[in-house]
């Protein structure tokens, strides 16, 4: 009874590994076009999450009497420094008592939950794309072993002959996985090259807006009760 149990479940065993190693490359090629999309997806957020920072600074600072013109094809980011750098000027500056009643305007009327500001989701989304490219090649690795272990299954109770043949023969499919997964790390990884610097400058930008705002708000609160208590 062993002996036929062993019998039945070998062959379902091997067919699974076989179908399991034929279908490595595709399931990498398919993690790969996966992984390009959700760093588009984090491009097109990043750039969205970039342009409302911008026009809420261009609102927040508007009125003020020296604030920074830019070439309109300068980068956001930049802009967005030129923003900040208008309202740490008038903060700091002791005469600026009108630009200090028009920012505090400003700030009543925008909208201070700001939700362009929460950083945490769009953090963790990259941190996973960005971690997750250490996987292909370790993929690779595994179609491989998947390969071999489908030739050996393949090849037990024939002669010595028809083993090597046959793991011969499977040696194709354990290349092109590991092909694959190493092609798709190295893309990925210049692609993540690429657009980390960006995604590192809005989150400095985010970080920069916090501080900015959390000082204005502090500041222009303590001008306006002063005012009041002397009047």
């Amino acid at each position: 009874m062993l002996a036929a149990s062993y019998s039945i479940e070998t062959p379902s065993l091997s067919s699974l590994i076989d179908s399991l190693s034929s279908l490595s490359t595709l399931v990498i090629a398919a993690a790969f076009a996966v992984h390009v999309f959700a760093f588009l997806i984090l491009w097109t957020w990043w750039r969205r999450d970039l342009r409302s920072i911008a026009s809420s600074l261009d609102d927040f600072t508007r009125g003020i009497k020296h604030r920074s013109v830019m070439d309109s094809h300068a980068h956001l980011s930049d802009q967005i420094d030129a923003f900040l750098s208008d309202v740490r000027d008038v903060l700091d500056s002791s005469n600026g008592t009108g630009d200090r009643q028009t920012l505090h305007h400003r700030m009543s009327i925008l909208d201070e939950k700001r939700r362009y500001l929460g950083s945490m989701f769009f953090e963790t989304s990259y941190n996973i794309c960005r971690t997750m490219i250490e996987a292909y090649p370790l993929l690779g690795v595994l179609g491989t072993i998947l390969a071999i272990g489908a030739a050996l299954q393949s090849g037990d109770g024939g002669s010595a002959s028809t083993s090597v043949g046959v793991i011969v023969s499977r040696f194709g499919d354990a290349i092109w996985s590991t092909f694959a997964g190493l092609s798709a790390a190295v893309v990925l990884m210049f692609l993540n090259s690429a657009v980390e610097p960006r995604f590192r400058r809005l989150a400095e930008n985010r970080q920069n807006v916090r501080e900015t705002v959390a000082r204005a708000k502090r500041e222009l609160s303590l001008t306006t009760e002063s005012k009041e208590a002397k009047s």
